[in-house]
């Protein structure tokens, strides 16, 4: 499936479009500004120059499936964090409902199905956008998939995770890298559409707790 990567130029989307880059669900990147699609397209990546605030309607020409992983990032303000990870993540669906593109992987955040009573005062904004786009994106008809990683680490990773529906022990982290290879697995598991699933670290391989689902 060709994949649409929206926040290629994060953290978790450069690691994804490594991965997917000679694979079976080749990557096109969605970046914001010709600088990006520039370098991009020296290292043989297919990209749209297309900005997320913006319409982007044309970056949905070709496309089998949506990898929404943009964020505002912790540096910019509430604004940016309405704008990007809620408006953003809605539109996005809009448009992958619009040109009947079914598999939808939205990577959101572990706790932002809870109570916001439980949310961390500071981060409140950025749990109540990431669950707003959650529950618009459980309303569709779409084969998605709600990944919700913990706190996001660098560094290699361990290639094992704990993988869930609910995952009884909700402390610890996961690696980038492992976000961006457990997105490659499930592009095509269908044991994933049309579930919201936690993710950290853990001590199954990523397909092992693929299959367990």
């Amino acid at each position: 499936m060709k994949t649409l990567i929206i926040g290629a130029n994060g953290k978790i989307g450069q690691k994804l479009a490594a991965k997917l880059k000679n694979s079976a669900h080749p990557p096109v990147l969605m970046l914001r500004d010709q600088t990006q699609v520039d370098k991009y397209d020296g290292q043989g990546y297919e990209t749209v120059l297309a900005d997320l605030e913006k319409d982007f309607n044309h970056a949905f020409k070709g496309i089998e499936a949506v990898v929404f992983t943009a964020g505002s990032g912790a540096h910019t303000g509430k604004d940016k964090t309405h704008l990007v990870d809620r408006i953003g993540a809605k539109k996005a669906i809009d448009e992958a409902i619009k040109h009947k593109v079914n598999r939808f992987v939205l990577v959101s955040a572990l706790g932002a199905d809870k109570d916001p009573s439980v949310w961390p005062a500071e981060m409140e904004h950025y749990y109540a956008a990431k669950a707003d786009a959650d529950k618009y994106l459980l309303q569709t008809g779409l084969d998605y998939t709600i990944l919700m990683p913990g706190r996001l680490t660098d560094g290699n990773g361990s290639g094992t995770i704990r993988l869930g529906d609910k995952i009884e022990k909700k402390s610890g982290s996961i690696s980038r890298v492992d976000v961006a290879s457990v997105i490659v697995h499930l592009l095509d598991a269908k044991s994933t559409y049309k579930r919201a699933l936690e993710l950290l670290e853990g001590d199954l391989p990523i397909n092992k707790a693929i299959e367990q689902l």
